[in-house]
């Protein structure tokens, strides 16, 4: 089962209070870290406007700023402070953190998006850098209207758990640059999912009805997982989603062990052990919820729809075909228990009719399950 949930687009963006949080540190030097992140951000600084504040810092032994609240059409400005860093020196993230919600709250835009945008490869050394220590700093400065992303470069003593802790306790995203393509995806064609918050606090749940389900599984999101009891509590911290923002679950699910039509179809499901449960008289198989804090609006919203058989299509869609070849592609990089008989020809074969549509996500994924296939087989 696939479920699909888009943020609304905003069509007319407020004005951006940006600070670029850039790590100038000598772990950074590499041509996949630091040359990267100066022509992502360049991409972004090209889509400006006049009424944005735009300002930059850097960190590495010490920490210093580079441009401050400078107008979003001065570009010139923009791009000459930017190519002007050098790398060198040890990681001083928490200076730097400390330094760029400084700026964010001096040029604070009311009413506006105001956002630090961090720029590293994670490798904190000097000041707070475990884990905990970082994310209980963020936590205290996530409550002053500035929100946080954080784009994580290079492959080489990469510290993908520190970055993307910090991002979920600072009401904040946390994407993956790898080349120029991706910066071009992430800061321009989908800037409105990374740089717009539409909604804090979003938060999922998905009740079975025993009298339909036998047994179900989530596939992924280990580390999103909350008890049930906090989906009501709106004091327990979750995700945020941007403007066109667009999120898929997949479960694995095991009809109860009975045989049944719906609209002609016979299905059938056998269990080795006969399964018990409580006939409650429904025929719906989920009830699904919603709950978030719109974005500038006091108070939680919650919303909830039942879905049954209506949504069964016999033949898999183009979506979850896609949605399920990139869960098994993770589950084989990762040698999960659940990966079963997967193998990469399989996903090659589900993902070769979609190449027509000259997707470029596609073709990149592709191009991936491609390269693992002859590396690790």
């Amino acid at each position: 089962m696939m479920i699909g949930v888009q943020g609304k687009v905003i069509e007319e963006r407020k004005p951006l209070n940006l600070v670029f949080l850039i790590d100038s540190s000598g772990s950074m030097a590499s041509y996949d870290k630091l040359p990267l992140v100066q022509t992502a951000f360049s991409m972004l600084a090209e889509h400006l406007q006049a009424e944005d504040r735009i300002s930059i810092a850097t960190y590495s032994t010490s920490t210093d700023i580079v441009l401050a609240g400078e107008s979003g059409e001065n570009k010139d400005s923009i791009l000459s402070s930017l190519y002007s860093i050098k790398t060198g020196g040890g990681t001083n993230g928490e200076g730097g953190i400390e330094l760029a919600y400084k700026l964010a709250e001096e040029y604070f835009i009311e009413g506006g998006n105001n956002r630090v945008i961090i720029a590293t490869d994670g490798d904190l050394n000097i000041g707070l850098s475990e884990e905990k220590e970082l994310t209980d700093m963020i936590s205290e400065k996530r409550n002053n209207g500035i929100y946080l992303s954080v784009l994580g470069f290079g492959a080489e003593n990469y510290k993908d758990n520190k970055l993307e802790a910090i991002a979920d306790n600072g009401d904040g995203n946390y994407n993956y640059i790898d080349s120029i393509d991706e910066a071009q995806r992430v800061l321009v064609q989908e800037m409105g999912g990374t740089l717009y918050t539409i909604a804090k606090d979003v938060k999922f749940q998905v009740e079975f009805n025993p009298s339909q389900v036998g047994r179900y599984r989530l596939i992924g999101y280990d580390n999103r997982i909350m008890q049930a009891e906090d989906f009501r509590d709106n004091t327990k911290d979750a995700g945020e989603m941007g403007s066109g923002q667009s999120v898929t679950v997949l479960y694995e699910i095991e009809p109860l062990n009975t045989k049944s039509t719906y609209h002609g179809i016979e299905l059938e499901f056998e269990h080795e052990q006969p399964v018990e449960t409580n006939d409650n008289g429904r025929d719906e198989w989920c009830k699904f919820s919603v709950a978030y804090k719109p974005e500038g609006e006091a108070g939680d919203i919650y919303e909830s729809q039942l879905f049954g058989m209506e949504k069964y299509n016999e033949n898999p869609s183009y979506n979850i075909r896609l949605a399920g070849a990139v869960a098994e592609f993770a589950m084989i990089l990762r040698n999960s228990e659940y990966k079963g008989s997967s193998d990469y020809n399989y996903i090659l074969e589900t993902l070769s009719p979609m190449l027509e549509n000259e997707n470029q996500k596609i073709n990149e994924l592709y191009s991936l399950v491609k390269s693992s296939s002859l590396l690790y087989t």
